[in-house]
């Protein structure tokens, strides 16, 4: 992956919104995160508590926005607000909350939630990461987060 693929500690703008493209949550989702994970399935047309945070992480890949160059997945805490039903569209939106540099790279914590087709936020939490700087000599390669912007 080239620096113009990344997305570098200095590239992030702590007062951006970024938001992912929607999805519709089907049986099929269901049907192969249960077989995929062997969890006891949910309720009938009831989401599994943590697809809906799988999906959304998949859907920023479908962001313009290059994938932020993640040297540690550092930690987690998440949240169930409401449960997620087959059928409902969801997105998530995500901003920084904290950005600290260090002296090889950055801390961030990033603040995401996941919404529905009401607009309800049935799900929030903190990521935690480890982020590279951009070496030297490398000109900037992430065209910023953008205000509502699809991650």
């Amino acid at each position: 992956m080239t620096a113009a693929n990344r997305f570098y500690f200095e590239d992030v703008d702590p007062h951006a919104v970024l938001q992912t493209p929607a999805m519709t949550v089907t049986e099929a989702h269901v049907g192969l995160y249960t077989g995929l994970v062997q969890e006891a399935p949910a309720p009938a047309g009831v989401a599994p508590d943590l697809l809906p945070l799988c999906l959304t992480t998949g859907l920023g890949w479908r962001s313009p926005q290059p994938p932020l160059a993640v040297l540690a997945f550092l930690g987690v805490e998440w949240e169930m607000q409401r449960p997620i039903h087959v059928g409902d569209t969801i997105h998530s939106r995500s901003r920084t909350a904290v950005k600290r540099s260090l002296r090889e790279g950055g801390f961030l914590v990033e603040e995401r939630e996941v919404v529905n087709q009401r607009g309800e936020v049935v799900q929030r939490g903190r990521f935690s990461f480890l982020v590279a700087k951009r070496p030297p000599g490398e000109a900037r390669g992430g065209s910023g987060r953008t205000q509502e912007a699809s991650a």
